[in-house]
């Protein structure tokens, strides 16, 4: 998924999330999500592998703080399942490829043995 794409499924999910348990209002965040988001920008800015980056779950590099990775698989969780009423295309795109990539990835571990 290139970087543009990437971002705007992360900051649609942290807004879900933060609306569903912080209670701010549609298209802002709390201070706390605020800084999440842009942590994961910075650190997807950084990232060695550019627009050829896999998901985080199946990249080899783990480049988030613990602490952080942490809170945004708690969006993760949150927001995945509710994000399909929403943004069904994007969504469904996003487990496609997902999906996808898992199984080169497998394909990849097992050619490698």
């Amino acid at each position: 998924m290139n970087k543009e794409k990437e971002i705007q499924v992360v900051t649609l999910m942290i807004k879900k999330y933060c609306k569903g348990n912080h209670n701010s209002k549609k298209n802002e965040l709390c201070d706390e999500c605020k800084k999440l988001l842009d942590y994961v920008e910075f650190r997807r800015s950084k990232c060695p592998f550019y627009d050829e980056k896999p998901f985080c779950s199946n990249c080899k590099i783990h480049c988030y703080k613990h602490e952080m990775r942490e809170k945004i698989r708690q969006v993760m969780r949150y927001s995945g399942p509710r994000i399909v009423f929403d943004h069904p295309i994007l969504a469904t795109r996003h487990l496609i490829e997902s999906k996808q990539e898992k199984k080169k990835l497998e394909k990849r571990i097992q050619n490698d043995r």
